[in-house]
């Protein structure tokens, strides 16, 4: 459900302010109000009081008929407010919207609603409910980005390109293989988001303002009306934990990492120095000045995004750190960190999916590329070290030739046989056999490229089948 916010100045009550002599001051009101932003927990908020109100009806507190009632108003006030535009500022918060349309539906009874109930246990069970969904929509839009790359690896499992490390030529690996490097950090990044998912997986609700609920409400039938796996077993921990959403954001950030990462080299594949691959013209964008420029743009706010996030983490564990138990207003932060979260997610997860599959790859840029006599090198001490010779005196002697083919600004090859080499040692100057002879399980062989993209393939349709299952929970 989408929703709108908009300016308002309908004239408002307080859930709270029967004690107080004067009314709320207006800068009060601007610094202490949270519908501005916390609007978005509206879905969650109506289906808590819509299970709370059943759960008061089995209690006695609310008669079958006035149950019915509210239930109806309030699923009425969930298709009026579906894509419509709310008043911004009529409202302290979530909560108030709610309590305050409901009694203009159903006046007097609507405050009976609030029996045994605190906005305490309510925001902690909206925010659960609203980042379980969270949670799975990241899986869910990660998934397309591991299947793009798997079919990538697929396709590419023999092709090679050069391999870095420190960012130097190293040895010559397959795109194939590459691929699947980042496609391992995304099921990482899926079994996090997963993990965070399960440990939020309980209801607050019935917890009260921290002591627990006065009404007999059975909060196992109350956990599971709302799609929670159990109730939460401390009131006073449960008012106050927010380690759920912590552990989203952390898994969120991690995920954006990884595709920092990855986008950092894309960027310097697509570079004109490297020109290993080109970047679709739909996920790229130009200059105003230079006509020539093809701009990573998408790539580059990925990484800023992922910097972001690293603070928004950071900045989050700050905020729950050493507060005393059981709610604090502190925890009225902990939203916008949250929706900025998702909403990057949702945007930048397609946005890479689509870059990815549009890649053109120069494969004859990346093959000249691999077959450097530089990137080849630890090839040839291999060749050395399996006709019997030490691997560290190999090491030594393939270092000291390329130093003369450096020094006579030459290659290897050209310089041929001798200081040890023999002509058979330089035939290990061929990316393609390079490739090939990492054989062993996590390689960069065709063979286990292969292999590793028929596997991933299948871990990822089964993920896939489990967001689907979670998703009609």
């Amino acid at each position: 459900m989408k929703q709108k916010a908009q300016r308002s100045t309908t004239t408002r009550t307080n859930m709270w302010g029967s004690r107080f002599a004067t009314a709320a001051d207006a800068r009060l009101r601007a610094f202490n109000d949270s519908f501005r932003f916390d609007w978005r927990l509206l879905e969650q908020d109506i289906a808590g009081s819509i299970a709370w109100a059943e759960a008061l009806g089995k209690a006695g507190v609310l008669s079958q008929r006035e149950e019915r009632r509210v239930v109806r108003a309030l699923r009425e006030l969930l298709d009026e407010t579906s894509g419509k535009t709310l008043p911004l500022d009529a409202h302290e918060d979530v909560h108030s919207f709610v309590e305050s349309a409901l009694s203009q539906k159903v006046g007097a009874l609507a405050k009976k609603l609030h029996t045994g109930r605190s906005r305490n246990d309510q925001v902690a069970t909206d925010l659960r409910l609203w980042l379980a969904d969270a949670a799975l929509e990241a899986v869910s839009l990660l998934a397309p980005l591991a299947a793009t790359l798997v079919a990538l690896a697929k396709r590419e499992a023999a092709t090679p390109m050069p391999g870095y490390t420190h960012l130097k030529q190293a040895e010559p690996v397959t795109f194939g293989h590459w691929c699947l490097a980042y496609v391992e950090m995304l099921f990482r990044d899926a079994d996090r988001l997963l993990s965070a998912y399960g440990r939020g997986d309980e209801c607050p609700l019935g917890s009260g303002a921290l002591a627990g609920s006065p009404v007999e409400i059975d909060r196992e039938a109350l956990a599971s009306a709302l799609g929670f796996a159990r109730p939460s077993a401390n009131s006073l921990d449960a008012v106050s934990d927010r380690d759920f959403a912590a552990d989203y954001l952390y898994a969120s950030t991690l995920l954006l990492g990884h595709l920092s990462r990855l986008a950092e080299d894309l960027i310097f594949f697509s570079s004109d120095e490297a020109a290993y691959v080109e970047l679709p013209d739909a996920m790229a964008t130009g200059s105003s000045r230079m006509p020539q420029k093809k701009n990573p743009d998408v790539l580059e706010l990925v990484r800023g995004h992922a910097g972001r996030a690293i603070g928004e983490t950071t900045g989050f564990l700050a905020l729950l750190k050493g507060l005393p138990l059981a709610y604090d207003k502190d925890l009225q932060l902990d939203k916008e960190p949250l929706f900025r979260m998702r909403e990057t997610l949702a945007a930048a997860l397609p946005a890479l999916e689509a870059l990815v599959a549009g890649l053109t790859l120069n494969r004859d840029r990346m093959l000249a590329a691999a077959s450097s006599d530089l990137l080849l090198a630890t090839a040839v001490a291999d060749a050395l070290a399996a006709r019997g010779i030490a691997f560290r005196e190999a090491h030594e002697i393939v270092g000291r030739r390329i130093a003369e083919a450096i020094a006579k600004k030459t290659t290897l090859k050209q310089l041929g046989p001798g200081g040890g080499i023999t002509a058979a040692d330089l035939h290990a100057l061929d990316p393609a056999r390079s490739v090939a002879a990492k054989k062993s399980i996590g390689g960069t062989s065709p063979k286990r490229v292969r292999s590793a993209a028929v596997a991933a393939a299948k871990r990822a349709n089964a993920l896939a089948t489990l967001i689907a299952k979670e998703s009609r929970r």
